[in-house]
Protein backbone atom coordinates (compact mmCIF):
# COMPACT_ATOMS: atom_id res chain seq x y z
CA UNK A 1 0.00 0.00 0.00
CA UNK A 2 1.16 3.56 -0.44
CA UNK A 3 2.60 5.10 2.34
CA UNK A 4 0.55 8.16 1.51
CA UNK A 5 -2.65 5.48 2.67
CA UNK A 6 -0.95 3.52 5.19
CA UNK A 7 -0.63 6.41 7.52
CA UNK A 8 -4.22 7.51 7.39
CA UNK A 9 -5.44 4.58 9.12
CA UNK A 10 -3.88 1.99 11.33
CA UNK A 11 -5.82 -0.97 10.28
CA UNK A 12 -6.70 -1.85 6.71
CA UNK A 13 -9.99 -1.16 7.27
CA UNK A 14 -12.52 1.23 5.22
CA UNK A 15 -16.14 1.62 5.91
CA UNK A 16 -17.82 2.22 2.37
CA UNK A 17 -19.88 5.28 1.23
CA UNK A 18 -23.50 4.17 1.51
CA UNK A 19 -25.46 7.20 -0.36
CA UNK A 20 -29.44 7.49 1.03
CA UNK A 21 -28.58 8.31 4.12
CA UNK A 22 -26.39 5.09 5.79
CA UNK A 23 -23.25 7.05 6.13
CA UNK A 24 -24.09 9.46 8.66
CA UNK A 25 -21.20 11.54 10.46
CA UNK A 26 -21.34 9.62 13.91
CA UNK A 27 -20.60 6.27 11.52
CA UNK A 28 -17.83 7.39 9.88
CA UNK A 29 -16.04 9.34 13.07
CA UNK A 30 -16.62 6.02 14.62
CA UNK A 31 -14.49 3.83 12.40
CA UNK A 32 -11.93 6.55 11.80
CA UNK A 33 -11.64 6.96 15.89
CA UNK A 34 -11.27 2.86 15.93
CA UNK A 35 -8.64 2.41 13.45
CA UNK A 36 -10.21 2.31 10.42
CA UNK A 37 -11.25 4.75 7.62
CA UNK A 38 -14.99 6.12 7.75
CA UNK A 39 -16.58 7.79 4.69
CA UNK A 40 -19.17 10.36 3.74
CA UNK A 41 -20.96 9.95 0.91
CA UNK A 42 -22.01 12.81 -0.85
CA UNK A 43 -24.45 11.52 -3.63
CA UNK A 44 -27.94 12.44 -3.53
CA UNK A 45 -26.75 15.44 -1.34
CA UNK A 46 -26.65 19.35 -2.28
CA UNK A 47 -22.88 20.74 -1.83
CA UNK A 48 -23.74 22.65 1.12
CA UNK A 49 -25.65 19.73 2.39
CA UNK A 50 -22.20 17.44 2.23
CA UNK A 51 -20.24 20.72 3.48
CA UNK A 52 -22.23 20.39 6.51
CA UNK A 53 -21.52 16.94 7.16
CA UNK A 54 -18.25 17.23 6.84
CA UNK A 55 -18.58 20.15 9.72
CA UNK A 56 -19.78 17.83 11.61
CA UNK A 57 -17.18 14.90 10.99
CA UNK A 58 -14.51 17.14 11.87
CA UNK A 59 -16.10 17.95 14.95
CA UNK A 60 -16.13 14.28 16.03
CA UNK A 61 -12.64 13.18 15.24
CA UNK A 62 -9.40 14.65 13.98
CA UNK A 63 -8.33 11.15 12.40
CA UNK A 64 -8.17 11.38 8.51
CA UNK A 65 -12.16 10.53 6.80
CA UNK A 66 -13.14 10.28 3.63
CA UNK A 67 -16.15 12.01 1.41
CA UNK A 68 -17.48 9.65 -1.82
CA UNK A 69 -18.58 11.56 -4.98
CA UNK A 70 -20.80 10.32 -7.68
CA UNK A 71 -19.98 11.01 -11.18
CA UNK A 72 -22.51 13.19 -13.70
CA UNK A 73 -24.04 10.14 -15.86
CA UNK A 74 -24.99 10.64 -19.66
CA UNK A 75 -28.23 11.87 -20.75
CA UNK A 76 -29.10 8.59 -23.07
CA UNK A 77 -31.82 7.22 -21.70
CA UNK A 78 -34.89 6.29 -23.85
CA UNK A 79 -38.12 7.99 -22.76
CA UNK A 80 -40.38 5.70 -23.95
CA UNK A 81 -39.02 2.80 -21.66
CA UNK A 82 -39.16 5.26 -18.76
CA UNK A 83 -42.69 6.06 -19.84
CA UNK A 84 -43.68 2.17 -19.58
CA UNK A 85 -41.76 2.09 -16.20
CA UNK A 86 -43.86 5.01 -15.02
CA UNK A 87 -47.26 3.18 -15.95
CA UNK A 88 -46.15 0.20 -14.17
CA UNK A 89 -45.51 2.07 -11.19
CA UNK A 90 -48.79 4.01 -11.33
CA UNK A 91 -49.97 1.24 -8.94
CA UNK A 92 -47.54 1.35 -6.45
CA UNK A 93 -47.95 5.18 -5.78
CA UNK A 94 -51.85 4.26 -5.66
CA UNK A 95 -51.27 1.85 -2.95
CA UNK A 96 -48.76 4.23 -0.73
CA UNK A 97 -50.42 7.13 -1.70
CA UNK A 98 -47.45 9.14 -2.64
CA UNK A 99 -46.84 10.57 -6.63
CA UNK A 100 -43.94 9.21 -8.63
CA UNK A 101 -40.72 11.49 -8.57
CA UNK A 102 -39.79 13.97 -11.32
CA UNK A 103 -37.19 11.84 -13.43
CA UNK A 104 -35.72 14.84 -14.73
CA UNK A 105 -34.62 15.75 -11.28
CA UNK A 106 -30.72 16.04 -12.42
CA UNK A 107 -28.37 14.09 -13.81
CA UNK A 108 -24.97 15.57 -12.38
CA UNK A 109 -25.72 15.09 -8.36
CA UNK A 110 -24.19 18.43 -8.45
CA UNK A 111 -20.83 17.27 -9.30
CA UNK A 112 -19.01 20.61 -10.11
CA UNK A 113 -19.96 22.38 -6.71
CA UNK A 114 -19.09 19.51 -4.92
CA UNK A 115 -15.53 19.31 -6.45
CA UNK A 116 -15.45 23.12 -5.60
CA UNK A 117 -16.03 22.59 -2.02
CA UNK A 118 -13.47 19.95 -1.87
CA UNK A 119 -10.74 21.81 -3.45
CA UNK A 120 -11.52 24.78 -1.23
CA UNK A 121 -11.85 22.70 1.78
CA UNK A 122 -9.87 19.62 1.13
CA UNK A 123 -10.51 16.23 3.30
CA UNK A 124 -7.48 13.67 3.44
CA UNK A 125 -9.29 11.27 1.23
CA UNK A 126 -11.84 11.63 -2.43
CA UNK A 127 -13.31 8.64 -3.75
CA UNK A 128 -15.62 8.07 -7.18
CA UNK A 129 -18.10 6.24 -8.23
CA UNK A 130 -19.38 5.34 -11.74
CA UNK A 131 -16.51 6.43 -13.53
CA UNK A 132 -13.50 8.10 -14.03
CA UNK A 133 -12.69 12.14 -13.57
CA UNK A 134 -10.02 13.70 -15.78
CA UNK A 135 -6.78 13.74 -14.84
CA UNK A 136 -7.03 17.71 -14.26
CA UNK A 137 -9.38 16.81 -11.26
CA UNK A 138 -6.88 14.73 -9.95
CA UNK A 139 -3.92 17.00 -10.69
CA UNK A 140 -5.81 19.45 -8.44
CA UNK A 141 -6.62 17.60 -5.93
CA UNK A 142 -2.87 16.07 -5.82
CA UNK A 143 -2.12 19.58 -5.15
CA UNK A 144 -4.36 20.56 -2.51
CA UNK A 145 -3.27 17.01 -0.47
CA UNK A 146 -6.08 14.70 -1.11
CA UNK A 147 -5.34 11.16 -1.64
CA UNK A 148 -8.07 10.20 -4.50
CA UNK A 149 -9.68 6.79 -5.18
CA UNK A 150 -11.66 5.12 -8.09
CA UNK A 151 -13.82 2.14 -8.56
CA UNK A 152 -13.09 -0.28 -11.04
CA UNK A 153 -15.08 -3.39 -11.99
CA UNK A 154 -12.92 -4.82 -14.37
CA UNK A 155 -9.14 -4.84 -15.11
CA UNK A 156 -9.71 -2.79 -18.00
CA UNK A 157 -11.19 -0.31 -16.03
CA UNK A 158 -8.53 -0.17 -13.02
CA UNK A 159 -6.23 0.68 -16.26
CA UNK A 160 -8.05 4.00 -16.90
CA UNK A 161 -7.98 4.81 -13.41
CA UNK A 162 -4.63 4.83 -13.45
CA UNK A 163 -4.10 6.46 -16.76
CA UNK A 164 -6.01 9.47 -15.04
CA UNK A 165 -3.93 9.90 -12.43
CA UNK A 166 -5.88 8.28 -9.33
CA UNK A 167 -3.55 7.40 -6.44
CA UNK A 168 -5.96 3.94 -5.98
CA UNK A 169 -7.97 2.44 -6.90
CA UNK A 170 -10.98 0.23 -5.49
CA UNK A 171 -11.57 -3.25 -6.98
CA UNK A 172 -15.43 -4.03 -6.55
CA UNK A 173 -16.62 -7.28 -6.72
CA UNK A 174 -19.69 -8.80 -8.04
CA UNK A 175 -20.83 -9.76 -4.38
CA UNK A 176 -21.01 -5.77 -3.32
CA UNK A 177 -23.97 -4.71 -2.25
CA UNK A 178 -25.51 -1.66 -3.35
CA UNK A 179 -24.14 -0.14 -7.13
CA UNK A 180 -22.28 -1.19 -9.18
CA UNK A 181 -19.58 1.42 -9.48
CA UNK A 182 -18.82 -0.16 -13.63
CA UNK A 183 -17.76 3.75 -15.78
CA UNK A 184 -19.92 2.96 -18.31
CA UNK A 185 -24.09 0.93 -17.55
CA UNK A 186 -24.93 -0.71 -20.89
CA UNK A 187 -28.45 -2.09 -21.60
CA UNK A 188 -27.25 -5.73 -21.86
CA UNK A 189 -25.65 -5.67 -18.23
CA UNK A 190 -26.88 -9.06 -16.80
CA UNK A 191 -24.97 -8.84 -13.15
CA UNK A 192 -22.42 -11.62 -14.26
CA UNK A 193 -19.84 -9.59 -12.95
CA UNK A 194 -16.14 -10.68 -11.67
CA UNK A 195 -15.68 -12.09 -7.70
CA UNK A 196 -13.65 -10.47 -5.37
CA UNK A 197 -10.71 -12.40 -5.47
CA UNK A 198 -10.58 -12.85 -8.70
CA UNK A 199 -10.82 -9.20 -9.58
CA UNK A 200 -8.37 -8.38 -7.27
CA UNK A 201 -5.77 -10.40 -8.67
CA UNK A 202 -6.60 -9.20 -12.38
CA UNK A 203 -6.56 -5.98 -11.26
CA UNK A 204 -3.44 -6.36 -8.98
CA UNK A 205 -1.76 -7.40 -12.27
CA UNK A 206 -3.06 -4.93 -14.27
CA UNK A 207 -1.89 -1.80 -12.31
CA UNK A 208 0.54 -0.42 -10.17
CA UNK A 209 -1.00 1.50 -7.79
CA UNK A 210 -2.67 0.24 -4.86
CA UNK A 211 -5.81 -1.93 -4.43
CA UNK A 212 -8.52 -1.27 -2.29
CA UNK A 213 -11.06 -4.38 -2.17
CA UNK A 214 -14.77 -4.45 -1.95
CA UNK A 215 -17.42 -7.25 -2.02
CA UNK A 216 -19.09 -9.14 0.68
CA UNK A 217 -16.65 -8.80 3.11
CA UNK A 218 -17.89 -9.43 6.87
CA UNK A 219 -15.19 -11.12 8.24
CA UNK A 220 -11.52 -10.70 9.41
CA UNK A 221 -10.18 -13.67 7.89
CA UNK A 222 -11.82 -12.29 4.35
CA UNK A 223 -9.93 -9.41 4.84
CA UNK A 224 -7.38 -11.88 5.22
CA UNK A 225 -7.74 -13.82 2.34
CA UNK A 226 -8.04 -10.19 -0.12
CA UNK A 227 -4.76 -8.75 1.29
CA UNK A 228 -3.08 -12.24 0.55
CA UNK A 229 -4.67 -11.26 -3.03
CA UNK A 230 -3.14 -8.88 -3.42
CA UNK A 231 -5.04 -6.05 -1.63
CA UNK A 232 -3.91 -3.16 0.21
CA UNK A 233 -7.01 -2.62 2.57
CA UNK A 234 -10.43 -3.76 2.11
CA UNK A 235 -13.52 -1.92 2.12
CA UNK A 236 -16.81 -3.13 3.78
CA UNK A 237 -20.38 -1.57 3.38
CA UNK A 238 -22.86 -4.35 4.59
CA UNK A 239 -21.17 -5.30 7.62
CA UNK A 240 -21.15 -1.66 8.35
CA UNK A 241 -25.04 -1.15 7.49
CA UNK A 242 -26.21 -2.76 11.21
CA UNK A 243 -23.64 -1.03 12.85
CA UNK A 244 -25.79 0.96 16.25
CA UNK A 245 -24.46 4.57 14.43
CA UNK A 246 -25.24 3.72 10.89
CA UNK A 247 -28.07 5.74 9.53
CA UNK A 248 -29.78 2.88 7.48
CA UNK A 249 -33.54 3.01 8.74
CA UNK A 250 -34.08 -0.05 11.50
CA UNK A 251 -36.01 -2.40 9.03
CA UNK A 252 -33.51 -2.27 6.57
CA UNK A 253 -30.93 -3.76 9.53
CA UNK A 254 -33.75 -5.91 10.54
CA UNK A 255 -33.80 -7.38 6.88
CA UNK A 256 -30.46 -8.45 6.73
CA UNK A 257 -30.07 -11.07 9.00
CA UNK A 258 -34.24 -11.98 8.56
CA UNK A 259 -35.40 -15.53 7.22
CA UNK A 260 -37.59 -13.37 4.94
CA UNK A 261 -34.78 -11.96 2.97
CA UNK A 262 -32.94 -14.99 1.91
CA UNK A 263 -30.66 -13.70 -0.61
CA UNK A 264 -29.64 -10.96 -3.06
CA UNK A 265 -29.61 -9.96 -6.56
CA UNK A 266 -28.37 -7.33 -8.77
CA UNK A 267 -31.44 -5.28 -9.70
CA UNK A 268 -32.63 -2.16 -11.69
CA UNK A 269 -35.92 -1.79 -10.00
CA UNK A 270 -34.94 1.49 -7.88
CA UNK A 271 -32.93 3.53 -9.77
CA UNK A 272 -32.05 1.87 -13.13
CA UNK A 273 -28.42 0.77 -12.39
CA UNK A 274 -26.88 -2.54 -11.26
CA UNK A 275 -27.45 -2.65 -7.75
CA UNK A 276 -27.33 -5.44 -5.04
CA UNK A 277 -30.30 -5.61 -2.52
CA UNK A 278 -32.04 -7.59 -0.81
CA UNK A 279 -34.90 -9.71 -2.76
CA UNK A 280 -38.70 -8.74 -1.43
CA UNK A 281 -41.59 -7.67 -3.61
CA UNK A 282 -40.69 -5.04 -5.43
CA UNK A 283 -37.44 -6.10 -6.63
CA UNK A 284 -39.60 -9.38 -7.66
CA UNK A 285 -42.26 -7.48 -9.26
CA UNK A 286 -40.68 -4.64 -11.00
CA UNK A 287 -36.81 -5.59 -11.21
CA UNK A 288 -37.16 -7.93 -14.72
CA UNK A 289 -39.10 -4.50 -16.36
CA UNK A 290 -37.05 -1.76 -15.18
CA UNK A 291 -35.05 -0.08 -17.97
CA UNK A 292 -31.49 1.08 -17.84
CA UNK A 293 -32.48 5.00 -16.65
CA UNK A 294 -30.11 5.87 -13.86
CA UNK A 295 -31.07 8.41 -12.10
CA UNK A 296 -34.32 8.81 -13.94
CA UNK A 297 -35.37 5.55 -11.90
CA UNK A 298 -33.82 6.95 -9.27
CA UNK A 299 -35.37 9.94 -8.92
CA UNK A 300 -38.89 8.34 -10.16
CA UNK A 301 -38.89 5.58 -7.50
CA UNK A 302 -38.01 8.01 -4.39
CA UNK A 303 -41.23 8.93 -3.49
CA UNK A 304 -41.87 5.08 -2.97
CA UNK A 305 -39.27 4.08 -1.52
CA UNK A 306 -39.64 6.88 1.06
CA UNK A 307 -43.53 6.20 1.91
CA UNK A 308 -42.54 2.49 2.35
CA UNK A 309 -40.43 3.36 4.75
CA UNK A 310 -42.64 5.36 6.46
CA UNK A 311 -45.62 2.65 6.18
CA UNK A 312 -42.57 0.53 7.74
CA UNK A 313 -43.21 -1.83 4.59
CA UNK A 314 -39.90 -3.71 3.93
CA UNK A 315 -41.24 -4.76 1.01
CA UNK A 316 -41.08 -1.61 -1.22
CA UNK A 317 -37.91 -0.18 0.14
CA UNK A 318 -34.19 -0.23 -1.78
CA UNK A 319 -32.79 -3.07 0.56
CA UNK A 320 -29.47 -2.80 -0.20
CA UNK A 321 -27.22 -5.55 0.93
CA UNK A 322 -23.93 -7.75 -0.11
CA UNK A 323 -23.91 -11.31 -0.68
CA UNK A 324 -22.16 -11.87 2.93
CA UNK A 325 -25.33 -10.02 4.69
CA UNK A 326 -26.47 -13.44 6.90
CA UNK A 327 -22.97 -12.05 8.75
CA UNK A 328 -23.68 -8.92 10.04
CA UNK A 329 -23.56 -7.86 13.70
CA UNK A 330 -25.35 -5.07 15.16
CA UNK A 331 -22.77 -3.93 16.95
CA UNK A 332 -21.41 -0.64 17.60
CA UNK A 333 -18.93 0.84 14.50
CA UNK A 334 -15.81 0.96 16.31
CA UNK A 335 -16.57 -2.37 18.16
CA UNK A 336 -16.85 -3.57 15.05
CA UNK A 337 -13.44 -2.53 13.89
CA UNK A 338 -11.88 -3.87 16.57
CA UNK A 339 -13.56 -7.11 16.17
CA UNK A 340 -12.39 -7.61 12.48
CA UNK A 341 -9.06 -6.52 13.41
CA UNK A 342 -8.63 -9.31 16.13
CA UNK A 343 -9.84 -11.35 13.43
CA UNK A 344 -7.87 -10.36 10.90
CA UNK A 345 -4.89 -10.77 13.25
CA UNK A 346 -5.63 -13.97 14.13
CA UNK A 347 -6.29 -15.28 10.07
CA UNK A 348 -2.54 -13.79 9.64
CA UNK A 349 -0.95 -15.68 12.89
CA UNK A 350 -3.50 -19.39 11.54
CA UNK A 351 -1.80 -18.51 8.03
CA UNK A 352 1.57 -18.48 9.36
CA UNK A 353 1.38 -21.38 11.04
CA UNK A 354 -0.14 -23.28 8.56
CA UNK A 355 -3.50 -24.15 10.71
CA UNK A 356 -7.28 -22.83 10.35
CA UNK A 357 -8.30 -19.51 9.58
CA UNK A 358 -11.70 -19.51 10.35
Amino acid sequence: MSSALTGLFPHPIVQAPMAGGVSVPQLAAAVCEAGGLGFLAAGYKTADGMYQEIKQIRGLTSRPFGVNVFLPQPGDTESGALEVYAHQLAGEAAWYETELGDPDSGRDDGYEAKLAVLLDNPVPVVSFHFGVPNREVFDRFRRAGTFTLVTATTAEEARAVERAGADAVIAQGVEAGGHQGAHRDLPENDGSGTGLLALVAQIREAVRIPVVAAGGIMRGSQIAAVLAAGASAAQLGTAFLAAHESGAHALHKQALTSPLFARTELTRAFSGRPARALVNRFVREHGPYAPAAYPDVHHLTAPLRKAAAKAGDAQGMALWAGQGHRLARELPAGELVETLAAELAAARTALSAGGDVR
